[in-house]
């Protein structure tokens, strides 16, 4: 199969290109940390921007779990191999480097003073594998890599770790400009797999944006006749990519997995998840609980946490798993590819069919609030306004208004609108109206007359709803729309 051209990333690419440019001018070293998740295609968009480069680069990639000496070793390796040094590499040593700070002169006597790129990707394993890794790194940027024309691009998927590299405290501080690169949009998703609206956001939502499942996508293939392809494969990157990075960060059935197990089957808040996460002694109590929920959500990311929006403090706080992939993994994939490896795919797929829809329209309304978001900053918005878009609800979520949009967060000082999301293939019609009026009736800050109403439809509303009504009607292409491609 022939590979999938590269899609997206322009603003990454241009960003990149610009640290060059400067380090072109200059004559002097940038340093840039790259950050995201497993699969969300650091490494590619890195190649990519060297290739287009046309300069002489170093990308090495380390190893989890290798020793330092192991990964020494390798780095000698590339740094003979690769394009910084002229020839077959000879001017290098036979032997590898026994430590860091040699290995990173060796580096300098290659570079000279002809501008190249270094790319060290999975920073935080060599810095798991060797304590000094940090302080050798800094020692060698400060005194011989920041003298030279090189761009030295940082590439890490521990979110934490990666950001710990550039912290206050840390030896690498004020030394690299960073970002975090996330998945691709559905913009970009759609343009990437041939899709309309409606289908790129389906196909956003199941792949989570990322390039390691949208590689093995047949072009012009909505999301449910992929999946049902998939489930007749137990190796498919559809089951494969998730599985993987639930494993990368949680290898062991620990506590903290069986909290992210428990939020990635539906339940969302603190009461329901420490009784599905309990043990048969109960329910977890709320000191275990709470620093789980802090470190998947502030560390490892892959929670987030949505809090009531209207203009006074609301609880309770709703938890989700950020990344739709997984988050569609632990709802109904695992379970498929169980059905799948026994040989069951169309069981397999029965069970992701009859979950879809529930699953959709929870996964969708995270994507929708951000378009708005992005659209506010459109001067053809309604409300140009708005600075935030969230949700209301209170203790008892009745009633639960999936659209809120405010000046800011987590206590707005106005509402400009506030809707309902409707992602079904019916249409929104007048009975949703009607729960709609009654449900914003209750949300603290709405003024009627003044604050505006928004639907979100995949199908539209209904030729019966007068258009006087409601402010805005938000379908797939105005959710696609508000992303660049």
């Amino acid at each position: 199969m022939a590979s999938t051209p590269f899609v997206g990333r322009g603003a990454e690419l241009n960003l990149l290109r610009k640290r060059l440019d400067r380090t072109l001018a200059t004559g002097s070293g940038t340093a840039v940390a790259i950050r995201g998740r497993r699969q969300v295609g650091k490494s590619r968009l890195v190649q990519e921007f060297c290739d287009r480069a046309r300069l002489p680069y170093l990308f090495f990639t380390a190893t989890k779990g290798a020793s330092s000496l192991e990964a020494l070793a390798a780095f000698h390796t590339e740094l003979r191999e690769s394009q910084l040094l002229p020839g077959d590499g000879a001017l290098l040593s036979a032997s590898p480097p026994s430590n860091w700070p040699d290995a990173f002169r060796l580096l300098a006597s290659a570079l000279s003073d002809a501008p190249g790129v270094v790319v060290l990707d999975e920073l935080p394993w060599l810095a798991e594998q060797d304590q000094v890794f940090d302080g050798a790194l800094q020692t060698a940027w400060d005194r011989l890599l920041s003298q030279r024309p090189v761009l030295l691009l940082l590439l890490g998927s521990d979110l934490h770790m990666m950001e710990r590299l550039t912290a206050y405290d840390r030896p690498f501080y004020g030394r690299a400009d960073s970002f975090v690169l996330g998945p691709l949009n559905p913009a970009e998703t759609g343009s990437a797999l041939g899709l309309d609206a409606s289908d790129a956001i389906d196909a956003h939502l199941v792949s989570g944006g990322l390039p390691g499942i949208l590689r093995a996508w047949p072009h012009a293939t909505p999301a449910l006749d992929f999946i049902e392809a998939e489930c007749a494969d137990p190796a498919s990157p559809l089951f494969g990519v998730p599985e993987a990075a639930l494993m990368a960060e949680f290898p062991a059935p620990d506590q903290s997995r069986r909290v992210l197990e428990a939020i990635g089957g539906g339940d969302r808040t603190h009461t329901n998840i420490a009784a599905t996460a309990g043990s048969r002694s109960g329910a977890l109590p709320s000191g275990v609980l709470s620093p789980i929920l802090h470190r998947l959500s502030e560390e490892k990311r892959v929670l987030a946490v949505d809090s009531p929006l209207s203009v006074k403090p609301g609880k309770p706080a709703l938890y989700r798993v950020a990344d739709s992939n997984l988050r569609l993994y632990l709802a109904a994939l695992r379970s498929a590819q169980e059905q799948t490896r026994r040989g069951r795919p169309e069981a397999a797929f029965g069970l992701v069919r009859r979950r879809w829809a529930s699953w959709r329209g929870r996964a969708v309304e995270p994507l929708i609030r951000e378009s708005l978001e992005l659209a506010a900053m459109d001067g053809d918005f309604p409300w140009p306004e708005t600075g935030t878009v969230g949700g209301w609800w209170n203790r008892q979520f009745s009633p639960e208004i999936d659209l809120v949009g405010a000046d800011r967060a987590p206590v707005a000082g106005t509402l400009f609108f506030a809707g309902s999301v409707k992602w079904l293939t019916s249409p929104f019609d007048q009975h949703d109206l009607t729960a709609l009026e009654q449900g914003v009736a209750q949300l603290p800050g709405f003024v009627p007359g003044s604050t505006g109403l928004v639907v979100a439809s995949r199908a539209g509303m209904t030729a019966g709803i007068a258009s006087d009504r409601i402010g805005l009607v938000w379908g797939p292409r105005d959710v696609v729309g508000a992303w660049p491609e």
